[in-house]
């Protein structure tokens, strides 16, 4: 009979390899929607339809040559990298990932770990992300590095505000900071009080404001086009990752891979119902929880992914805003508009009684 830290450390094991794995198979999925809008083939050579070439590019990382400059700080240099991993690795762990297993007649949420402040926890590691990017700029002891990881520091504080800002709002129609208690409200209820929503009553339809707002600065929070500034090549060479190579530039990619993977799961989890599906509790009493929660792990899975093919989507085809632009973007737009939602918000609160 399984007991619950065995469950934890499966679980543990279990997210830490497919979020590895979807990271590598982004890169190639990157380069298939570039490839589809361009009018090209794409990864075809290394196994069936290029499906190999992750594990090929992996391979050539590992046997680079780990070159660090002289006069950078060793410590340092390689910390960088590191924290923006373990950052992006251990936010997937507050996250719910399926309703619950049955195993043994007991039943296991399919959550690592379950804090009542869960949403506290993912922004605090958030904010602790732009150290890896300032600090290998800054022990790279290269200008470039340094104004590139200047850049990004600014621009991942600036869209932080209004990320969250647009938080707030989803807080006060649930009244907790609980992500659990986020998912489950819009998992039951009535969908705008009107009609019973089994599995429906997902934020997206009262907060579509909040959720355009949270997606432009997860965006930029992931250095995604047209976001990428921080590594603009046609101004500082790669930005703060000019001197890396090896699994040092290797770190900070997959980094920012499984940031865009944890990232869309995030959107998924406060805006489009978490794990929740349409019809999710009559197929609970009807063909059990084990189904129901491997039907829960799939939905929260296939959100997740069609996130991140939209951001490659929107990669390949809007240009990357100047920096002024961007900075604008996030100060004079997002954070007023993210404030007047706030607002809005309350008042539905107090006057409807919500």
């Amino acid at each position: 009979m399984m007991d619950l830290i065995t469950f934890k450390i499966i679980l543990v094991v279990a997210l830490f390899a497919v979020s590895l794995g979807i990271a590598a198979y982004s890169t190639w999925g990157e380069r298939k929607v570039a490839a589809a809008l361009q009018d090209r083939i794409g990864p075809n050579r290394a196994g069936p339809f290029g499906l190999l070439q992750p594990l090929a590019d992996g391979g050539k990382l590992f046997f680079k040559e780990g070159f660090i400059p002289s006069g950078a700080e060793k410590f340092l240099f390689i910390l960088g990298p590191s924290i923006t991993m373990f950052i992006a690795l251990v936010t997937g762990a507050v996250i719910p990932w399926g309703k619950s297993l049955n195993i043994g007649g007991e039943s296991f949420a399919l959550q690592v770990a379950n804090i009542d402040v869960g949403v506290l926890f993912l922004v605090g590691m958030v904010s602790i992300g732009v150290y890896g990017m300032m600090i290998g700029g800054w022990a790279s002891n290269n200008k470039y590095s340094l104004i590139g990881a200047i850049r990004a520091s600014s621009q991942m504080i600036s869209y932080e505000l209004a990320m969250g800002l647009s938080l707030l709002s989803i807080i006060m129609m649930s009244g907790s900071l609980d992500l659990n208690k986020i998912v489950a409200d819009q998992g039951t209820g009535k969908l705008w009080g009107l009609f019973e929503a089994d599995g429906f009553n997902w934020n997206i339809l009262y907060q579509p404001l909040a959720f355009i707002i949270f997606f432009v600065a997860a965006m930029a929070e992931t250095n995604r086009h047209p976001f990428d500034l921080p590594e603009c090549e046609s101004e500082l060479v790669n930005g703060y990752m000019t001197e890396y190579s090896s699994m040092n530039f290797g770190m900070y990619m997959f980094g920012e891979y499984v940031n865009m993977f944890i990232s869309n799961a995030l959107i998924a989890t406060l805006f489009f119902g978490g794990f929740n599906y349409p019809g999710i509790n009559w197929v609970t009493e009807n063909w059990g929880e084990n189904v129901a929660g491997i039907l829960s792990i799939l939905a929260i899975m296939a959100k997740a992914i069609i996130g991140i093919l939209i951001f490659m989507w929107i990669r390949w085809t809007i240009p990357r805003f100047r920096y002024d632009q961007l900075m604008h973007l996030g100060w004079k737009t997002l954070i007023p508009l993210a404030l007047i939602n706030l607002v809005i918000t309350g008042a539905v609160i107090l006057f409807a009684g919500a």
